[in-house]
């Protein structure tokens, strides 16, 4: 038992030290400079996504993710939003659709959908 514990101490300061890097390690943890502030902004950022559900209810939930995907499909054209599709389908739990894009050689051209709000 004792031995289970120190692996998994062990392991987490594994997590840690690859987050002091500037690596995610917990899903939700972007932006954390440890595996304890990944680990509360990840818990954080569920529970603010939950209680909006709650407020709106399932369906309005859903609505507003939906309009915020037409609004941001309206700001950047039927091409701009196909292209931020291709690079979205790259992407995997270990690397970034721009990753896996250069690594394979697919050429996405984000110029179609990196877009200022100053210019429109």
């Amino acid at each position: 038992m004792a031995s289970e514990q120190a692996a998994a101490q062990e392991e987490r300061a594994k997590l840690d030290a690859r987050a002091r890097q500037g690596e995610t390690v917990v899903p939700g943890g972007t932006g954390g400079k440890s595996l304890e502030a990944q680990e509360n902004l990840a818990e954080g950022r569920s529970r603010g996504g939950q209680t909006r559900r709650d407020q709106l209810g399932t369906e309005g939930y859903q609505e507003l993710g939906s309009r915020g995907g037409q609004t941001r499909k309206e700001q950047i054209g039927r091409q701009g939003y196909q292209e931020m599709g291709r690079k979205g389908g790259l992407t995997t739990i270990d690397k970034s659709g721009s990753d896996r894009a250069q690594q394979e050689g697919i050429h996405i051209d984000e110029s179609k959908f990196k877009s200022s709000f100053n210019s429109g």
